[in-house]
C-alpha cells in the first residue's frame, strides 16, 4: 500500500487575517483565512479608511464569514507609525506593528521582490504567528500617544544639534579650501570673516564670502532653537512633579549624568517600557552579544546593533563620560582591569561591554533605588542651577 501527500489540503479558520503592504500612495492588501488558501489581493488608494472597511467587508462576504468575525491584521513598522495601528484597534481589529529586520527572507544573493510578494510573505507570516510559533517576528511594542509625544521635544534637539554641527563643518570646510582655518563659529565670526586674508593678501571672493554668511544666518537660528529647547526641558525638570520627569530627577542625582542622558534614559526607555530581566534591557538598545557557532567554528560577531539606535549611541557617549566621573564605581574599576591595558581598539571594544552593564544599573537604580555600587551622587537641583548660570 502506497502513501499519498494531499498537497491541496487547506485548513480554514472563521478569522479573517489580513496583511498590509504600506506604500506612499498605494496600499497592498492580502486577506486569507487559513493556512494552504489562496490569498484575495487588492490595491486601494494609501490612508484612504473608509475604503479600507470596504474591503474588509468584501473579504468578509468572499470567504462566507459573518459580518462581526474577528480580524488579525499586521503591517511593517516604518514611516507610517503607529496611527494605523490605533485605527485598527479601535475598530477591533487585532493588529501587531512587526519589526522589519526580523523578518525572514530568502538568502540568494538575487531573489524577487514586489508589494504583491512581500504582502503574501506577511501574510504567511501572520498565520505560522497566530498558530504558535511566537519566535517567528519581533513584534514592536506601541507606545500611547502621550508616551509617543513626549519623545519629540529631546529627538527634534538632537536632530538641531547634528544639523548644526553640519553647518560648522560646511563653513570650516569652505574656508579651508582657500587655505583659512576657522575660528570659533559664533556671533563674531562675521567680522572675523570680513579682515580674514588669502594666502595673497587678497579679500575673501565675496560670492564664497556671502554664502559664507548665509550659513552663518542658519547656524545662528538652528542655536537659537537649541536654546529654547533646552531652556523649555530645565524648567520642565525644575517645575513639573510628573513621575516622568521625578525619574529625570533620580538620574540626575548620580555624578556624571547630564540632562541628556537623563531625560533621554526616561523618555525613550524607563518612563513609559517594562522589562522583566536585564536580558531585556541589553535587547532593547542592542546591546547583547549575537555568537556565531556552526560546527567547530565559534566566533563572536558583536553586539546586534538591533532596536534603539538612539539609545544605542547615547549609552556608549554614557559610558565614556561614567570612566571619566566615576572612576571609582565598581563598574569603572571591572572596566580597566579588563580593557585598561589594552590599546585603543580594545578599549573601545570595552566601552561597549560597559554601556551594556550600565544601561542595567542605571534600569535598577530607577526601578528599585539601588545605586550602583561605588557610585558618587550629587545634587539635581545644582546642576540646573549651574545650568542656568551657564546659559545666563
Amino acid at each position: 500500500m502506497t502513501a499519498t501527500l494531499n498537497t491541496k489540503v487547506t485548513t480554514r479558520t472563521d478569522v479573517l487575517y489580513l496583511a498590509f503592504e504600506l506604500g506612499e500612495t498605494e496600499w497592498k492588501l492580502a486577506f486569507t483565512i487559513g493556512v494552504g488558501q489562496k490569498p484575495r489581493l487588492r490595491s486601494m488608494p494609501g490612508r484612504d479608511l473608509p475604503r479600507l472597511q470596504e474591503e474588509i467587508a468584501k473579504a468578509k462576504k468572499r470567504f462566507e464569514l459573518p459580518a462581526d468575525a474577528p480580524v488579525r491584521s499586521c503591517y511593517e513598522a516604518g514611516r507610517d507609525g503607529f496611527w494605523l495601528h490605533r485605527y485598527l484597534t479601535v475598530s477591533g481589529v487585532e493588529n501587531s506593528v512587526v519589526d522589519s529586520a526580523s523578518i525572514e527572507v530568502n538568502r540568494r544573493k538575487r531573489r524577487t521582490k514586489t508589494d504583491r510578494l512581500d504582502a503574501g510573505k506577511l501574510l504567511s507570516l501572520l498565520l505560522r504567528y497566530h498558530g504558535g510559533e511566537r519566535q517567528v517576528w519581533n513584534v514592536v511594542r506601541v507606545p500611547t500617544v502621550v508616551d509617543e509625544d513626549a519623545r519629540q521635544l529631546h529627538r527634534e534637539l538632537q536632530e538641531l544639534k547634528d544639523e548644526r554641527t553640519e553647518h560648522i563643518n560646511r563653513i570650516k570646510g569652505l574656508l579651508a579650501s582657500q587655505g583659512l582655518a576657522a575660528p570659533a563659529v559664533n556671533k563674531r565670526f562675521a567680522a572675523w570673516l570680513g579682515e580674514a586674508r588669502l594666502w595673497d593678501g587678497s579679500a575673501v571672493p565675496p560670492e564664497l564670502h556671502q554664502r559664507l554668511l548665509r550659513e552663518l544666518e542658519r547656524w545662528e537660528m538652528l542655536d537659537r532653537q537649541i536654546k529654547a529647547l533646552e531652556d523649555e526641558r530645565r524648567q520642565r525638570i525644575r517645575r513639573d512633579n510628573t513621575p516622568h520627569v521625578d525619574k529625570v530627577r533620580s538620574l540626575l542625582d548620580l555624578w556624571g549624568v547630564g540632562f541628556n542622558s537623563a531625560w533621554m534614559l526616561v523618555y525613550e526607555l524607563f518612563g513609559w517600557r517594562h522589562f522583566d530581566n536585564r536580558r531585556q534591557v541589553g535587547g532593547c538598545v542592542g546591546l547583547t552579544p549575537t555568537p556565531y557557532q556552526s560546527g567547530d567554528s565559534h566566533r563572536e560577531q558583536g553586539i546586534s546593533k538591533a532596536g534603539n539606535r538612539r539609545m544605542r549611541r547615547l549609552m556608549v557617549e554614557l559610558a565614556w563620560c561614567w570612566l571619566r566621573w566615576q572612576p571609582e564605581s565598581e563598574l569603572s574599576r571591572w572596566y580597566m582591569r579588563r580593557f585598561g591595558v589594552g590599546n585603543g581598539r580594545t578599549r573601545k571594544i570595552g566601552v561597549v561591554a560597559l554601556a551594556r552593564k550600565l544601561l542595567i544599573a542605571l534600569w535598577k537604580y530607577v526601578e528599585t533605588g539601588e545605586i550602583p555600587a561605588g557610585a558618587r551622587l550629587a545634587s539635581w537641583q545644582k546642576k540646573v542651577k549651574g545650568c542656568s548660570k551657564a546659559a545666563a
